[in-house]
């Protein structure tokens, strides 16, 4: 395993691929926090902010997603095209509410 060390990061390399990335932590104010390069912001799509996943003996980050993001619009040109019908035909026509 080759150690790479540049500008307070110190990555852990193997035949080229990053097995492990150590950042120093920093004050920030009050608190303290770390400087993500932004190689890896890029690579994992980060941008404003980040879920943190609290483990045992982990803090895990992850970006935050938007899978929902056009949905809206997407429903809307839908429904002006008539796409927004059922695929499947509903089985219960002669069930009414007040049978439940």
């Amino acid at each position: 395993m080759l150690i790479h060390k540049r500008y307070g990061v110190v990555l852990y390399l193997q035949r080229n691929h990053i097995l492990g990335i150590r950042l120093a932590v920093i004050p920030i104010g009050n608190s303290k926090g770390i400087r993500i390069p932004k190689a890896l912001l890029d690579k994992y799509e980060i941008n404003d902010s980040v879920e943190v996943e609290l483990r045992d003996d982990a803090l895990i980050l992850k970006p935050v997603r938007n899978p929902r993001i056009g949905w809206e619009e997407s429903f809307r040109q839908m429904h002006e095209n008539g796409d927004d019908q059922l695929r499947i035909p509903d089985l219960f026509t002669d069930e009414t509410r007040e049978s439940w």
